[in-house]
């Protein structure tokens, strides 16, 4: 069952569906996405490739208000498809926090 996954920073019934985020995940070519949250306008965000900037261009109105919080990486871990970790961040080349897809899983989902 894909799992829909509300934006507490959003507008009312602002979210995404499991399934958006591991198609995105994987049309980048990696196995995981920064998480990327930052509490700035969208044009003065400096992580482009985070889940952070995807939520905010395409999940809610509210593009210039942090999306990706800790309560949405919460939820993601809790569906068993993703674990949390630090990856290296495509945008700064540094360790940043993020989410990975587990990958067994992530397929029987699809």
């Amino acid at each position: 069952m894909d799992t829909f996954i509300g934006l507490p920073d959003g507008e009312k019934g602002d979210g995404f569906y499991v399934s958006q985020l591991i198609a995105h995940i994987r049309s980048t070519g990696r196995d995981y996405i920064i998480q990327g949250q930052q509490k700035c306008i969208r044009k003065r965000h400096t992580k482009p490739h985070s889940l952070d900037m995807w939520l905010r261009k395409g999940f809610t109105n509210r593009q210039d208000t942090k999306q990706a919080d800790n309560q949405v990486i919460q939820a993601l871990v809790l569906t068993g498809l993703f674990t949390e970790g630090k990856f290296i961040c495509p945008d700064s080349d540094r360790s940043c926090k993020g989410i990975k897809l587990v990958i067994e899983k992530a397929e029987a989902a699809n």
